[in-house]
């Protein structure tokens, strides 16, 4: 059975997720066989695996830290927030349904089995085990049915290296009152504790690591320097979103403009356009922050309705439907591309929301319609011939994944001969376009179909990751280049593959751990000898 390292924190977004895919390639590079696990993750960002189950992309990131397929084991649970007080159900990669807050922590227990369940298939197939907790471990209120943290740390029988942020300030309070609230059992179990995001001299920091381990009675494992990496954020606390994390440049060439839902999803999808250096992605909540930029996108929500009147009620609708008017290039994935046509219906009420019926942006001549069943399906394929300023990506191939509830076609039944509109800027009509055509796989089944719909300069379509192909990224980046008359090579700033620039981040990251992790400690609390596979 495999040896287990479990990283805890004093809250949520201490680094807990990045350290966790850290820890998981630098064991890879020691020679083990790593995998990662989080019995129960809250985000929005999620991804379907290869027989078409749904999970937390924390622990996709993980995995790939780990040269390893993703598979639902290493997150069994996920809640998908709908509203403040409820959330979507994931169990095994399949919606259980909607849950109230209280409703949920009333259930979970039942889950237990299937927690252990799918930690027993990683543990006999791997060496380590590197586990993640969720939010703090000191949550006094939660604690007597806890799945996460030290409830999850007793089950696995890990120890525990628990994790606190310098950055955020206060962080002697969050570890020393942290362990304080613990009972003497979970006390126990922690072995190292971990100062993370640090700025400055150490050596000024040193006295009160010293002081800590005396409070503590618990050594100190590391003090983690902020690192400029660039992986994948769990969720809607990123800093990305508030233009604190990718490319900052003050000028850069082009410009891209994310509309950020209250419930975003999937924000993950332009993290391969904002590590291209000439390109500055933005997240935008306001009209004036909207600015005048080359692309604006429509993300994947969670509740498409619900954002879409947001969008409606904040100024945003109308605003992007002045750039679009002037022919500045729409982009709609998921949820986004929904609220690009004309109507939204979910009479079922299947996202959760109390409006079961709005008019979309009218942007395409597409209805939606929401089902009970979700679609979860990776797919490949490529785009199909494409009008307006971006045409140039025609043709190009794609991989990616669709999560979805909504099925979308073309109003009234008509087909795509019939939307022809006439515009001033050209002779012959505008009509809708097949966006992408795509073998989509689902367990033990394919079959070819078509997906998303593009007119003139607004372009729809429900494939998460479009961009994460290097293609896509280039080609995308040369046409907006080229509508402003700007050379598309500049200085190979355009020649990007993502998959490489994932692992350059991957190899800094573990070099940044091993240089302020203590190691030898990690292996010895695990019961390992460090990279040799001898146990002690």
């Amino acid at each position: 059975m495999a040896k287990a390292i479990m990283v805890q924190g004093t809250m949520s977004n201490v680094g807990k997720s990045l350290i966790a895919a850290g820890l998981c390639r630098i064991f890879r590079e020691d020679g083990y066989r790593v995998a990662p696990f989080k019995s129960q993750n809250m985000a929005l960002n999620s991804f379907i695996t290869g027989d078409g189950l749904e999970m937390g992309r924390a622990q996709v990131v993980q995995a790939e830290a780990a040269g390893i397929r993703p598979t639902v084991d290493m997150n069994p649970i996920l809640l998908k927030p709908t509203t403040d007080v409820g959330s979507q159900v994931i169990v095994r990669g399949v919606p259980l349904g909607n849950m109230k807050a209280r409703d949920y922590f009333a259930y979970k227990k039942e889950l237990v089995p299937v927690v252990m369940e799918s930690y027993r298939r990683l543990a006999e197939e791997y060496d380590i085990i590197v586990i993640e907790g969720a939010g703090s471990p000191a949550e006094i209120n939660l604690n007597h049915e806890d799945i996460v943290n030290m409830g999850m740390a007793a089950m696995a029988d890990a120890p525990v290296l628990l994790v606190g942020d310098i950055d955020r300030g206060g962080v002697f309070a969050q570890l020393y009152g942290t362990v304080s609230l613990l009972k003497e059992e979970e006390r126990a179990r922690v072995k190292g504790l971990v100062i993370n995001k640090f700025r400055g001299d150490k050596t000024i920091l040193d006295p009160g690591v010293s002081m800590l381990e005396e409070l503590c009675k618990i050594p100190v494992a590391g003090v983690v320097p902020y690192m400029q990496v660039e992986l994948e954020d769990e969720d809607s606390l990123s800093g990305a979103l508030d233009g604190k994390a990718g490319n900052t440049a003050a000028a850069p060439l082009v410009d891209i403009a994310v509309i950020r839902f209250p419930r975003i999803a999937n924000f993950t999808d332009f993290n391969a356009l904002s590590a291209i250096p000439c390109v500055r992605v933005r997240y935008v909540s306001r009209p004036p922050e909207l600015g005048e930029p080359d692309l604006v996108v429509l993300p994947g929500t969670k509740n498409t309705i619900s954002d879409l009147l947001w969008l409606r009620g904040s100024g945003l609708e109308a605003a992007v439907l002045k750039l679009a008017s002037r022919r500045v290039p729409i982009w709609g994935i998921c949820g986004g591309f929904q609220m690009l046509g004309e109507e939204v219906i979910d009479e079922a009420g299947a996202e959760g929301a109390s409006v079961h019926r709005a008019a979309g942006l009218g942007l395409l001549p597409l209805t939606t319609w929401f089902e009970a069943e979700k679609v979860r399906t990776q797919v490949t394929g490529s785009l199909g011939e494409l009008d307006g300023p971006l045409s140039a990506l025609s043709g190009k191939c794609l991989n990616g994944y669709e999560i979805h509830m909504g099925r979308t076609a073309i109003s009234g039944g008509r087909g795509p001969e019939d939307t022809g509109r006439l515009v001033d800027y050209r002779a012959e009509p505008e009509i809708c376009r097949p966006m992408a055509y795509l073998l989509e796989t689902q367990s033990d089944s394919r079959q070819v179909k078509t997906d998303g719909w593009n007119r003139g300069n607004v372009y729809g379509s429900y494939v998460h990751g479009v961009f994460d192909d290097p293609g896509i990224a280039r080609s995308l980046t040369e046409a907006l280049l080229a509508k402003k008359g700007l050379c598309a090579d500049l200085d190979g700033t355009v020649d990007f593959d993502y998959g490489a620039f994932k692992e350059m981040q991957f190899a800094a990251l573990a070099k940044g751990l091993r240089e302020s992790l203590d190691m030898d400690r990690i292996y010895e609390i695990m019961g390992i000898k460090g990279g040799n596979g001898r146990e002690n």
